[in-house]
């Protein structure tokens, strides 16, 4: 029988003089933060800084607590994440760093600097031989391959494509390169949207593999014979004419999510920290927020990502639906099920990518759950 790993939990009571940040730095020192050798050790704190128009994202103070605490500890911590595949405010670093400033990170406001983790064109990628079922190297932003030290905070919240966003998501989907991120979405190559092809033929020049030509129009076409999915077309495209195809099946996304979630913190420390609060439906890459689903739970923490996951999705399969809400509305359609995050989005399942994640030794579905006052 697998030992149990140990889930650090506290709610979201505060009482006159002791706030939420003073119970997240106690959570997480309970949780055994304090083991980890962060002397002049480069910390990535991996977070999702929010799509502008989002406001269900976390707030800065959180992730200041995390800072001040591994600065403490001796460590060099920053604040990371990589570019996102599609059109938004975080395609590219520059957009990337005004969003996250917009939403109020900034090294004022947090205490340390933000790295872009994948570059300016999200093409600054480190490959990790990893030989699992589905990727056998992945492609991850090298500034967060870089670091010594892996800690995720995590906005624990409903999915669209993979059920919920919690640990394994930040860090497997969140650390991918644009690369990455196309093989995990996509078993196909990108496409080009002809209606949106300005004729610039800025994609011939960034294509390595002689994939792209011109129709008699002059707008770019992809030979998919030549192309090796790389992304950097998308990257390079300023009027957004370059897509991913999207096609891969909801298992194998989470399976290969998990993959690269092992592909970066293989033979590396690690934490992880989950807030469950405005848990909307969608993810937070969303540039709007829909009402929470349920009402918000508390902090957990642990070594495990696995484990810490599973908790979370079992603290929110115990709760009562916000009647204004998303997945009222799928009830009343007749989607009744204890499984929450499958009511949300049936398409989904959660599921996969907890069991493929302890199958390939990522951490373990059994917890122990323990509270802290």
């Amino acid at each position: 029988m697998k030992e149990k790993s140990k889930v650090y939990f506290t709610d979201f009571r505060a009482r006159p003089g002791y706030n939420l940040l003073q119970k997240l730095e106690k959570l997480v020192k309970k949780a055994g933060i304090e083991n980890i050798d962060f002397e002049n050790k480069y910390t990535a704190i991996k977070i999702h800084f929010g799509e502008p128009g989002n406001l269900a994202y976390l707030r800065p103070n959180y992730s200041k607590v995390i800072v001040d605490l591994v600065k403490k500890l001796g460590g060099k911590p920053f604040l990371t994440d990589c570019n996102t595949l599609y059109v938004g405010g975080r395609k590219n670093a520059l957009d990337h760093l005004d969003s996250a400033y917009v939403n109020g990170y900034n090294p004022f406001t947090t205490g340390c600097h933000i790295i872009i983790a994948d570059g300016l064109k999200g093409t600054d990628e480190q490959y990790v031989e990893i030989n699992q079922e589905y990727v056998k190297t992945a492609k991850i932003g090298r500034a967060i391959m870089d670091a010594d030290v892996i800690i995720s905070l995590n906005h624990f919240k409903g999915h669209e494509g993979t059920g919920f966003g919690g640990a394994i998501k930040n860090i497997g989907m969140g650390c991918g390169s644009r690369a990455g991120k196309m093989e995990m979405h996509s078993s196909g190559k990108p496409n080009v949207i002809l209606d949106k092809c300005r004729k610039c033929k800025q994609c011939i020049k960034i294509c390595a593999h002689g994939a792209i030509s011109y129709n008699e129009e002059g707008k770019a076409v992809i030979d998919h014979n030549k192309c090796v999915g790389c992304g950097r077309c998308i990257g390079i495209c300023n009027f957004d004419a370059i897509k991913s195809p999207n096609d891969e099946a909801a298992d194998i996304l989470n399976k290969k999510m998990a993959e690269y979630a092992l592909a970066v913190v293989k033979d590396k420390p690690q934490f992880h920290i989950s807030l469950i609060c405005d848990v909307s439906p969608n993810c937070d890459c969303h540039g709007e927020n829909d009402a929470p689903i349920v009402p918000n739970i508390g902090m957990l923490a642990s070594f495990d990502m696995v484990a810490l996951d599973k908790a979370c999705a079992d603290l929110v399969n115990k709760q009562e639906v916000f009647e204004n809400s998303y997945l009222a509305e799928q009830m009343k359609k007749g989607v009744h099920e204890k499984d929450l995050f499958h009511s949300n989005h049936p398409e989904t399942n959660w599921e996969s990518q907890i069991k493929h994640g302890e199958e390939i030794g990522l951490g373990t579905k059994e917890y122990e759950l323990i509270e802290v006052k």
